[in-house]
């Protein structure tokens, strides 16, 4: 529902990535005449070459390993002939042209969905580089202006920026787009690598890392710390590097990749130790840089970190009171869900609506790995170094009915709550679809749960979240 005022608010948005998005639909919500930069695309990189397509790519991986692994739940396939029926363990071919070809074109159904969305909300959408040119006024280089120009000058009450980041490049390993590559490269890829090499354990790397091995890919992740996914809860890294190794990964791990070069038909990576891998293919997953360069954002007065990303308090607002910013460009966690709220806070906050400021505490995070790691709140290294009161407790997902049944093997829940109050203040999933499961220790975390009013909800007998509801009871605190 759009409301009209005499004198609409106008708001200027450079970058149609999820904060962008958000804060589009948020202020034509509100009322206001508004206006959405974007040079590729409706959703961004996030959409179009990052979130959507990788995501996309790792739901194949896990019906691949679905099949593979069906023999364990006593469903067999059978080889039929004239003279033989007998049971075959099967061979999962992956046609990856086939597979990219699915996943571009739901990206650019995701993005179409999301532009419809703007148009009929009212939102007036421009394609082009934009930059800003003071605090009120985004100029805007496109391939035909009004009256002729090739560019448009966007004046405006409120300014929001949201113009993501790239995958950093290292002059040592530069990608070329078919042997090495970035993450927004990977799907230009006709065949499945025969030798993949992984270039850094985050949540990138771990997560292509994980789905190229089910795809049949043989994978070498090369990670400059004691474990994967360093920064994560430990007993996590230390399930998903277990299964790496079960699944017969290489991880080599505190070193890292000195170089990489193109041979006539691979890779070469040389690594600080001396040692050098051989590969078909090389993923660098070595982070982001803030797309942030070249677009007025200093000569506006914005303030920016070393890193170049935008400084932003818990309303998405800069240094600049006119100016705000949402998303991977910024200071905040590099999340599309942190995006969107961002975005929309923004908004809210700059035409005076009721605004929750943005608590990171609060945030939800997930690795699409196999299994899946998600979590919230409070982690048990603060709990441990005391910036937290908190006791912790962990229930293996091996006890879980539900997971027996499903055969799964590997996981846990992990509940941190108050001392004293047994307030759930986080936690920790991992197992399959622990990106779903945990909403509901999302919910705690927000509105002060305590164990107790976690345990008393009714969960479905046999479930998954079961164990959620067991790990409370088990946290019981005694009144």
């Amino acid at each position: 529902m759009s409301y009209e005022f005499e004198s609409a608010q106008k708001i200027a948005i450079l970058g149609g990535g999820p904060g962008g998005y958000e804060a589009a639909i948020a202020g034509a919500q509100l009322g206001a005449e508004v206006t959405l930069i974007e040079r590729v695309g409706v959703g961004g990189s996030a959409v179009l070459t990052d979130v959507v397509p990788s995501k996309t790519l790792i739901a194949t991986a896990e019906a691949t390993n679905s099949i593979g692994e069906a023999a364990d739940l006593g469903v067999q396939f059978f080889s039929r002939s004239e003279t033989s029926h007998r049971p075959v363990r099967p061979e999962v071919a992956v046609n990856l042209s086939a597979v990219n070809l699915r996943l571009q074109r739901l990206a650019r159904q995701q993005s179409e969905d999301m532009k419809s969305t703007l148009i009929r909300a009212g939102v007036r959408i421009v394609q082009g580089e934009g930059r800003l040119d003071g605090p009120h006024r985004i100029v805007v280089s496109t391939a035909k202006g009004p009256k002729g120009k090739d560019f448009d000058e966007i004046d405006a009450d409120t300014v929001v920026i949201s113009v993501g980041a790239s995958p950093r490049v290292l002059d040592s390993a530069k990608p070329d787009g078919e042997r090495i590559l970035t993450w927004t490269q990977l799907y230009s890829m006709d065949t499945t690598p025969d030798h993949l090499i992984v270039v850094g354990s985050g949540v990138t790397g771990a997560e292509f890392a994980s789905a190229y091995t089910a795809l049949g890919s043989k994978v070498t992740l090369i990670s400059s710390r004691d474990q994967v996914l360093p920064g994560e809860d430990a007993d996590a890294a230390q399930v998903i590097e277990d299964v790496f190794k079960r699944n017969g990964m290489t991880v080599l791990s505190k070193t890292r990749a000195e170089s990489v070069v193109r041979t006539d038909d691979g890779v070469v990576a040389t690594l600080t130790d001396g040692r050098t891998v051989e590969g078909s293919h090389c993923l660098m997953a070595v982070g982001a840089v803030p797309n942030t360069a070249g677009i007025g954002l200093e000569e506006a007065g914005v303030q920016l970190t070393d890193s170049g990303h935008i400084r932003v308090n818990r309303v998405a607002r800069t240094s600049v009171s006119s100016i705000y910013a949402a998303g991977d460009c910024t200071n905040f966690l590099p999340l599309a869900s942190v995006a969107a709220m961002q975005g929309r806070t923004a908004v809210y906050h700059a035409m005076g609506d009721a605004v929750n400021p943005t608590e990171l505490r609060n945030v939800t995070s997930n690795i699409f790995t196999q299994p899946e790691i998600a979590t919230v709140g409070w982690s048990q290294h603060q709990i441990e170094e005391g910036l937290a009161q908190g006791e912790i407790y962990k229930l293996p997902l091996s006890s879980n009915p539900r997971a027996k049944m499903q055969n799964v093997r590997d996981g846990f829940v992990k509940l941190f709550a108050r001392t004293g109050s047994g307030t759930v203040i986080g936690g920790v999933i991992v197992g399959p679809r622990a990106s779903e499961l945990i909403f509901s220790l999302a919910l705690a975390v927000e509105h002060r749960l305590t164990v107790d009013d976690v345990a008393r909800a009714f969960t479905v007998y046999p479930s998954l979240s079961g164990s959620i509801s067991d790990a409370a009871r088990a946290m019981h605190i005694v009144h």
